[in-house]
């Protein structure tokens, strides 16, 4: 069977899309603290949450169209493959994420200062940034992360509980959608609330990362610009928030099945 045809690739780009543009987020934080503009970081913060809700509600639709072109033969592991290509997705484009951090730091650095420049201007900046001169000057600090970024990293001022809480969050906002769709395939009795289920899972995954997760970020971002902390430590925290991404979408592969069984089993009740 071709769990790879052409609708899981364009699904699977989208995915890619969305969780690099999440992880490119944390390059905002890191620009606006280098650059001591937090408030114009966090309307450019919001312009690429934006960007990459905008790219999920796109997708859904299609990746919920992938259990209506179930075959009938060996239905949910069929689908089961497919889901694991969509997670596998999601964390090429974390790891593309990191990737990119160093080369998004300084392109935002530029961004955010020009945003501030324009008066908080979105439509001006977009423009600025589809001009052939900015751009070629953007492609001149497009490099891969070098060991002289992180070699002055120090893990202990990691904190250890929130990398693993980060990690786990991360998998359950990543496979919440697609165990509710699986868990369809499952209690076909209970389909419509199966998969109405993965908005109250990912809402409650979104709600968890912008009370303990976010908060303390920003605070750190703070801490920077009233010289009240160091850049070292808020890129420490940063880079390990990243990572437990990373590790996020790879234990999402692991919690894809139990995750389908268990919204299976929770519907008996709701419905």
């Amino acid at each position: 069977m071709d769990f790879t045809n052409e609708k899981v690739l364009f699904i699977s780009l989208f995915i890619l899309i969305i969780h690099s543009t999440e992880t490119l987020a944390y390059a905002v934080r890191l620009s606006g603290a280098r650059v001591k503009l937090i408030a114009s970081a966090l309307s450019l913060f919001n312009v690429m949450v934006i960007v990459s809700r905008l790219a999920n509600i796109m997708q859904q639709p299609f990746t919920g169209s992938l259990i209506d072109t179930t075959p009938k033969h060996d239905a949910l592991e069929f689908v089961k493959m497919e889901f694991r290509i969509l997670i596998g997705s999601s964390t090429l484009g974390t790891l593309l994420g990191i990737l990119l951090l160093p080369t998004f730091i300084a392109i935002f650095s530029r961004a955010i200062i020009h945003l501030s420049n324009n008066r908080g201007s979105v439509s001006a900046l977009m423009k600025k940034g589809t001009n052939i001169a900015f751009l070629k000057r953007g492609i001149k600090h497009i490099h891969l992360p070098r060991w002289s970024y992180i070699k002055d990293i120090n893990l202990s001022n990691v904190p250890k509980q929130l990398f693993f809480f980060n990690m786990v969050v991360t998998a359950v906002y990543t496979v919440g959608a697609l165990s509710a769709l699986y868990a369809s395939l499952i209690v076909p009795e209970w389909r419509n609330t199966a998969i109405m289920a993965s908005g109250l899972i990912n809402g409650i995954a979104t709600i968890l990362l912008a009370i303990f997760v976010d908060p303390k970020i920003s605070i750190l971002a703070d801490d920077v610009v009233n010289r009240k902390g160091n850049y070292i430590t808020l890129k420490s925290i940063s880079i390990m928030m990243v990572t437990s991404k990373l590790f996020g979408t790879i234990l999402a592969q692991f919690l894809l099945v139990p995750g389908a069984y268990y919204i299976a089993w929770l519907t008996k009740f709701i419905a």
